[in-house]
């Protein structure tokens, strides 16, 4: 499980965050983003878990600590004027200190909130790439699609890919990020078969198109930073654009 992909949400949530690494889920648990009622994804019986059901997951996140004895030994109270002096923080200026509203922690918004939202953002980039290629893959055979004659569309593979995509696009929306091992899968093969295919018929414009869309589908699952995601965002959805402009004319 060290090196396992883990998506986690809340009992609450809609749409799932990750995927994380082990460590990140530490971290997330120091910031008190994960606790044991929080639910992740297990693969292996493909059914959402709490974490503190886990106990391979609750001995890594919560690992039990030796307790030390120590004599108790009395304080004194140092009196400080300045201290006294200065007003009680408010729950609303710790509220705005946590989520880097103040002079003081401006800028230093906790990583693990900004990958979390970074993945959010992830997920919508990649429902609409996928929504994208499903327009330029079905849109040169609506009339099959709009007849619903079955014969037709199974002769057809750009049909069956588009409506795979589409359906891609509808459940990532829906926040079911468990299908980013198969979106990644995706993204490889329209780069090599539809690549391949487009190259050998000497359509290089729609070459590129697929190219870049694939690229930018493929990261999109990947990147927790901003700038890496929008630029994999505009490479994916420019490209799928494209591809979609040219089945169109």
């Amino acid at each position: 499980m060290a090196n396992q992909e883990i998506y986690v949400r809340g009992a609450t949530d809609t749409e799932a965050r990750g995927p994380f690494t082990m460590e990140q889920l530490v971290s997330l648990v120091e910031a008190g983003q994960v606790t044991a009622e929080t639910y992740f994804y297990d693969a292996a019986t493909e059914q959402w878990l709490e974490v503190g059901g886990n106990p391979e997951m609750k001995a890594k996140l919560w690992p039990e600590k030796k307790k030390m004895g120590f004599k108790q030994k009395e304080f004194k109270v140092v009196s400080d004027e300045k201290a006294d002096s200065a007003p009680p923080i408010t729950v609303q200026q710790f509220l705005a200190a946590a989520e880097g509203k103040t002079e003081d922690t401006k800028g230093k918004k906790d990583k693990n909130v900004i990958m979390m939202e970074v993945a959010i953002w992830g997920t919508r980039s990649t429902a609409a790439i996928s929504i994208l290629s499903a327009i330029a893959l079905i849109l040169p055979n609506i009339d099959a699609v709009m007849s619903l004659d079955v014969a037709k569309i199974l002769e057809k593979p750009f049909i069956i890919l588009g409506l795979v995509d589409a359906g891609i696009g509808l459940l990532l929306l829906l926040g079911v990020i468990s299908l980013y091992p198969f979106v990644r899968f995706r993204a490889v093969f329209g780069l090599g078969f539809l690549g391949f295919l487009f190259m050998t018929q000497g359509q290089l414009t729609p070459m590129i198109a697929i190219a870049a869309g694939s690229t930018g589908l493929y990261f999109c699952t990947i990147f927790l930073s901003y700038i890496p995601l929008a630029v994999a965002a505009l490479l994916g959805l420019g490209g799928m654009a494209m591809l979609a402009t040219l089945s169109y004319s």
